[in-house]
């Protein structure tokens, strides 16, 4: 049975492992390590047991050169697209807004609107980027967006203790403060930014936020089902929602990344507990082992299983 890849909620695979992910393509699976139960898992990456690939990304630019191979195995595609032009003391490694904006452009054109899902996610709000701030920078994007994405997904911050403490040490460092806005003031925000959005033709989805719906907010499943299934009916059939966190609407899908593996550091991230243990794993990460993660000489010997779906259940042994 085909299935959906999702990659990655976990790490931006398309931004620090491109090279990575195409050595898998081309080796027709991979495997992954749930990270709950520390079981991992092998998964088949060959064309004709995939249904869809759904990207996470800040940063594209580095799969560019790989998309016409993909297109050419038959793949079919949608691209998150991080894009929030926040300051960089909040996003050090995430390039700048225009060079993303472009970048979402092309795939736009490559691919159509439908399938860059445009994410403004979270809305920081800090010492310094308030209210006006956000009014003012979402403006500016859904101009430069226009026409490109017909979407947009957003969220406010969950602070979980990672982030907590990432949020502590930035303050520390530079005085700014992250603030947990109360629920009211999250409403009015997001309803003033789903105004601007609707000027634009861009439609807006609350993801894990469901006091959020309501007038034009629409409920986020970040893996739709719906789309995926309008987009690319000859691949992908009718998918049942499987929640990966209170709140979330994502339909079933195969994460294939990795927490503590992204190197962009964000300050607001709930995949990387360490911003300095994530960068040193990316920088070190063998591009031809078929688990993220693994560093270079070094064998992989954990044991791994094949992963099948049937009626809906894991289905799994040892290989």
């Amino acid at each position: 049975m085909a299935h959906v890849i999702s990659a990655s909620r976990r790490t931006d695979i398309p931004a620090f492992y491109s090279e990575w992910f195409i050595n898998r393509i081309r080796e027709g699976h991979v495997r992954w390590m749930n990270p709950f139960s520390n079981a991992v898992y092998r998964v088949s990456l060959r064309p004709e047991d995939v249904s869809a690939i759904v990207f996470w990304s800040k940063d594209y630019r580095p799969l560019l050169p790989h998309l016409d191979e993909l297109d050419a195995l038959g793949f079919r595609m949608l691209f998150h697209f991080t894009i929030t032009g926040l300051p960089r003391v909040f996003e050090p490694r995430v390039p700048d807004a225009a060079e993303t904006v472009r970048c979402a452009r092309y795939l736009s054109s490559r691919y159509g609107a439908d399938a860059v899902l445009w994410r403004y996610d979270p809305v920081l709000v800090s010492d310094v980027t308030d209210a006006r701030y956000h009014m003012n920078r979402f403006r500016d994007l859904c101009a430069a967006l226009e026409g490109s994405v017909k979407r947009c997904y957003f969220s406010f911050p969950a602070f979980y203790a990672k982030v907590r403490r990432n949020a502590s040490a930035l303050q520390a460092r530079t005085g700014i403060a992250i603030h947990d806005l109360p629920m009211a003031e999250r409403v009015e925000m997001a309803n003033a930014i789903a105004e601007v959005a609707a000027q634009y033709g861009i439609e807006m989805f609350s993801c894990c936020g469901d006091y959020l719906v309501q007038g034009t907010i629409k409920r986020a499943h970040c893996i739709d089902g719906e789309l995926l299934h309008r987009l690319y009916p000859d691949r992908v059939g009718r998918l049942r929602e499987v929640p990966s966190r209170p709140g979330c609407g994502c339909c079933e899908s195969t994460d294939i990344g990795a927490y503590d593996t992204c190197a962009h550091a964000c300050v607001y991230c709930y995949a990387n507990a360490e911003p300095r243990t994530s960068l040193r794993i990316c920088e070190r990460n063998n591009p031809h082992s078929d688990i993220l993660g693994t560093p270079r000489g070094h064998a992989d010997a954990r044991r791994s299983s094949v992963q099948t779906e049937s009626g809906g259940r894991r289905m799994r042994r040892d290989v």
